[in-house]
């Protein structure tokens, strides 16, 4: 009824779109209509986390210009990073119930026997950056691969571009240790640069490179 008797443009389209779905798809018109960009999106970078009870370097540094001490603070946990300067190796492999009492302490205080045993205990914490060089948002499909051997894919909807249109982050815990990421394992994205794909990088060689080697074998 709203375009009865009328010649709707696309922007009619659009803002019928958005009223139905109470969503500001900004983000997504520009990319797929006002754009001839292209689908390109890879893993930026990774950072690995772990649990510890003693406070960081930032949280000093915030105690000191606030002139607060430790004792002024209520009991908190902290998310050291591994390439950091406060990051202790005695960290790895313990579980974050051994390396912050107080999160021991608040579990034992605040949960039943049965809700502890249901209560999940994830070792490792990491923080993945996704960068999209391309204009386009599409859904991001993630492949995560653990150290024992077993994969898990996650897909992110399109939405996940809608508040930063270049590089969104993902916290993920795990029980198990992530040693690799590649985003669109199968090639469902209609990704032109697949070389960005990957944590770790792969290496990979030009068309130029490849063309050499075959002449040479």
């Amino acid at each position: 009824q709203r375009w009865m008797f009328k010649h709707p443009t696309p922007e009619d389209f659009f803002r019928t779109m958005e009223d139905a779905s109470a969503v500001d798809l900004d983000y997504f018109w520009r990319g797929w209509f006002y754009s001839t960009d292209y689908v390109d999106m890879g893993v930026k970078g990774v950072k690995k986390y772990y649990v510890t009870d003693k406070p960081t370097a930032q949280m000093k540094a915030y105690m000191k210009e606030n002139n607060l001490t430790e004792a002024d603070l209520p009991p908190l946990v902290y998310l050291v990073d591994e390439a950091s300067e406060d990051f202790d190796p005695s960290l790895k492999g313990a579980s974050p119930m051994d390396s912050a009492k107080t999160l021991n302490e608040f579990v034992m205080d605040a949960l039943s026997a049965e809700e502890r045993a249901a209560l999940k205990n994830p070792k490792y914490f990491y923080e993945v950056s996704f960068e999209k060089p391309g204009g386009i948002p599409m859904p991001l499909i993630v492949e995560y691969s653990y150290a024992d051997g077993t994969k898990e894919t996650i897909k992110y909807p399109a939405e996940i571009w809608r508040k930063n249109d270049l590089e969104v982050k993902r916290v993920v815990s795990s029980e198990k240790e992530i040693v690799g990421i590649v985003v669109d394992p199968l090639l469902e994205t209609a990704d032109i640069d697949t070389s960005n794909n990957s944590w770790p990088k792969k290496e990979t060689k030009s068309e130029f490179d490849q063309f050499k080697q075959g002449i040479k074998n």
